[in-house]
């Protein structure tokens, strides 16, 4: 696997990640104990996963021409 391929790799799984951590910290935020620090983690974490999808996409368009083996 090529270098782009494993970077294409990592951020896809980032992603996946931060969306899971912000959706658990949205069903902590809306279980029996509330608090604030849960929803601000839950916006953290999906801003920072649109930021990724934004950066893999420009990533993406940027090494276009290198081949991904």
């Amino acid at each position: 696997m090529s270098l782009k391929g494993f970077h294409i790799l990592f951020v896809s799984c980032s992603v996946g990640l931060s969306a899971g951590f912000g959706f658990w910290a949205l069903r902590q935020y809306t279980g029996p104990s509330p608090s604030v620090s849960w929803l601000a983690a839950m916006v953290g974490a999906l801003l920072f996963g649109a930021l990724l999808i934004v950066y893999g996409l420009w990533f993406w368009r940027k090494l276009k021409h290198v081949p991904l083996t």
